[in-house]
């Protein structure tokens, strides 16, 4: 008797149940005060959404707002960061129950549609499932799992086998390029293992994440941005940076995409290493000599200003974000800490001093973040996914409210 066919079955079962494993084992207590201001924020964050479709041609999407000249900088479709917006005003939406926001998202995602075939960009997971993937989470469509399925066929075709890795950017014949930030978008290929039962997609994911941990990481837990392979043997030929200070530097944006990508990876394949990865990255960030009081890290943890360095609210954003995660599957004495540190972030993000007034900052939510640095690039500006991220990151503290565990996952 042939067992195999068996055998693939019952690991696509196992797989398909997985998400399960990592269950959330940890209650907080929320604190009142937090919860009043989160609730002002998403009301203030409906507001200065609105603000967008009035600026916006029809084509465009927003990037981020320059305050000393007025000036709205926009991009098409094919920039890695036009999921954001949609996904965003879809959040907010689920919060107030604003129908123009709902508009506005629905015209997005069908400016944005066409990128579900996108095989030049490693980044359609945050394109596409940041922005499809919460509007079928919010509300399944026929139409909405068709534009997934194709996104992740279209970041399959970029896994290269030999390397074990999905290919990041796309470069010269002898360079095979892979960031850190990708681990952002394995979270598109477990939900299209999911809802197709196609184990491919899920092998690939555990493989990048498997690398990424060999290759990317150093001992003290930190990451390397870029890690250039040998596409014909696979070996590693470079570890460097390209949006952070140093090569050997701790680029914080970079540590923010890692503790989030593995804390989702523990979450989808309830594999211990995953978490204790997440758990390591945790302590870097958290245990950083560098990182200041308020926990709004500097744009590099090794920048050679500090403290006068710029401060990034995306990280900080996201930093937060998968800390409400990370704690509900950590050892209780660690998720308290995670708790307690994403608590302070979402504070010091709702002061006057990171959050934008009402109808001010071209319509963003948060000030001081980072884009690239080294370019002299989108510094100490507004960007969209630290807007993202803090959405998300508020509406994961009020739903550890109920223990409301799907509401925490982007699925």
């Amino acid at each position: 008797m042939n067992l195999k066919p068996l055998i693939c079955a019952a690991l696509l079962l196992i797989t398909i149940a997985l998400p399960g494993i990592a269950q959330q084992k940890n209650k907080f207590k929320l604190q009142p005060a937090l919860l009043a201001i989160i609730n002002k924020n998403m009301a203030d964050a409906g507001a200065q959404y609105k603000m967008f479709a009035g600026e916006l041609k029809a084509d465009e999407f927003p990037k981020t707002f320059y305050p000393a000249t007025g000036k709205l900088e926009t991009s098409n479709s094919g920039w890695w960061c036009s999921g954001f917006y949609p996904g965003t005003l879809l959040n907010i939406y689920q919060e107030t129950r604003d129908k123009a926001l709902m508009q506005e998202a629905a015209r997005m995602l069908k400016l944005l549609a066409k990128e579900q075939y996108n095989t030049h960009t490693h980044d359609l997971g945050f394109m596409m499932y940041c922005s499809f993937g919460t509007a079928n989470r919010l509300a399944p469509l026929a139409a909405y799992r068709a534009v997934l399925l194709n996104s992740a066929k279209s970041l399959a075709t970029r896994f290269n086998p030999t390397t074990g890795t999905i290919r990041s950017w796309d470069s010269k014949p002898s360079d095979y390029l892979v960031i850190i930030d990708n681990m952002m978008n394995l979270e598109l290929l477990f939900w299209a293992t999911k809802a197709t039962g196609d184990f491919s997609y899920y092998k690939i994911a555990v493989t990048h994440a498997d690398n990424t941990i060999k290759n990317h990481y150093r001992p003290d837990h930190s990451s390397y941005h870029v890690v250039n392979y040998n596409p014909e043997t696979g070996a590693v030929q470079q570890q460097k940076t390209a949006q952070g200070f140093a090569d050997s530097s701790a680029w914080a944006r970079g540590q923010a995409w890692g503790l989030y990508g593995f804390t989702v990876m523990y979450r989808e394949t309830g594999d211990k290493k995953y978490l204790n990865q997440a758990n390591n990255i945790a302590g870097f960030i958290l245990n950083n000599p560098n990182l200041p009081a308020d926990k709004i890290p500097y744009w590099d943890f090794n920048a050679p200003n500090i403290p006068d360095a710029p401060r990034d609210a995306s990280a900080a954003a996201i930093i937060a974000s998968a800390l409400l995660e990370l704690c509900t599957y950590a050892d209780k004495a660690q998720a308290q800490t995670y708790f307690n540190t994403a608590a302070s972030i979402l504070k010091t993000l709702s002061s006057p001093q990171y959050k934008s007034a009402p109808g001010t900052n071209g319509g963003f939510l948060l000030k001081h973040s980072v884009g690239h640095f080294p370019a002299g690039t989108e510094v100490d500006v507004p960007l969209t996914y630290a807007d993202y991220y803090f959405v998300e990151a508020m509406k994961r503290y009020k739903a550890l409210q109920a223990n409301k565990e799907p509401a925490i996952k982007n699925n």
